[in-house]
């Protein structure tokens, strides 16, 4: 058993590393799945859902997009949508004239935390409350190594 802080590589390939990806990676599939399946439930599309997940606060469109992980000119038309719909809102930017600034409406941000609780309620009910911040103490970990 490897040390606290030391990578676990085993066998010619690293057999446990690759074992270990390809559960993430699975988990990450279903966990996909699951979330189109759901979003389209409560009327939504997974871009759109991905706008009101990330929009945590006042923010430009590039900033969204970045947090999306898309090019803002593919945000626009879930946002178009979203405002449509009155959940989120253009300002003008208070410190550039230029930029519009994007912001939840009161109904987008009740709409957020109902799509939050949702989509969490889930994956992860088979662990207890103990495994789960263990979980997400050894992803927070691994990610942090991320280059």
């Amino acid at each position: 058993m490897a040390e606290r802080g030391e990578v676990v590589q085993q066998g010619a390939a690293g057999d446990d590393a690759v074992q270990l990806m390809k559960l993430v990676h699975e988990l990450d599939m279903r966990n996909n799945a699951r979330v189109r399946e759901r979003v389209t439930k409560v009327g939504f599309t997974v871009a759109q859902a991905s706008a009101l997940r990330e929009l945590t606060g006042p923010m430009t469109l590039s900033e969204l997009a970045a947090r999306m992980g898309r090019e803002p000119s593919n945000a626009i038309l879930p946002l178009d949508k979203l405002e449509e719909q009155r959940l989120v809102e253009r300002r003008p930017h208070p410190t550039d004239r230029r930029a519009k600034q994007l912001t939840l409406t009161p109904e987008g941000a009740k709409r957020r935390e109902e799509l939050l609780k949702f989509l969490c309620e889930e994956p992860f009910l088979t662990l207890t409350q103990q495994e789960q911040d263990a979980l997400q103490d050894l992803v927070q970990r691994a990610i942090s190594r991320e280059p």
